[in-house]
């Protein structure tokens, strides 16, 4: 009987941890514009955003749910869960979807072609945390909870984040490195996800 016991004991214990990682599981929350990308040549604009798009979707969804907020519900890949963008502005499109969830979120932005699995789960298991940009602008987001986050995006947000709560800087670099002008996607392209790179390669 106590061999019985303590195997339904260690048997629980298995349950619960399984539960416990279940519920940790972020949702991923990707916002995307399809006209956002004005800085790169007009022949390739398009193509390279639904491309990012793809490759950071593809690599969030090994991690977790992903809900793409976007004006074009057309260029949402398969698997991702979609939200028409409200048309306000960045911060309104992410506390659109953020008002959806319960419970950890992540927010990823669409133009991180460098983004991994691996990349994306050290960002949730941080807690409160953000990945700030060369520019001193937020790629991506770690809110354990949601509503926390505030529509603070623009020139100079990563450090709008830390004055309105104690997010946790992390230097991930494959989520520090974003697209905004043609010379940071020839740069990036090569260490970028599948699509990226196969356009790259059509291109080239």
């Amino acid at each position: 009987m106590g061999d019985l016991g303590a195997r339904r004991r260690r048997e629980q214990h298995v349950d619960e941890r399984g539960l416990t990682t279940l519920r940790r599981v972020p949702t991923i929350v990707v916002p995307y514009r399809g006209d956002a990308k004005r800085r790169l040549p007009a022949d390739i604009r398009a193509a390279a955003a639904v491309a990012m798009l793809g490759d950071v979707v593809e690599f969030a969804l090994e991690v977790g749910p992903v809900l793409v907020v976007t004006d074009d519900l057309a260029v949402v890949p398969p698997g991702a869960a979609a939200l028409r963008d409200p048309g306000r502005g960045l911060g309104a499109a992410v506390a659109a979807a953020l008002a959806t969830l319960d419970g950890h979120a992540l927010v990823v932005n669409a133009d991180l072609p460098m983004a991994t699995p691996e990349a994306i789960r050290r960002l949730g298991e941080a807690g409160l945390a953000l990945v700030e940009a060369a520019d001193g602008t937020t790629n991506a987001l770690s809110l354990p909870d949601p509503t926390v986050f505030a529509p603070l995006y623009g020139r100079g947000s990563a450090e709008r984040f830390r004055a309105h709560a104690p997010f946790a800087t992390l230097a991930i670099a494959e989520l520090a490195a974003d697209v905004d002008t043609q010379t940071d996607f020839e740069r990036l392209a090569p260490l970028s996800g599948p699509r990226t790179r196969a356009l790259v390669a059509v291109h080239a």
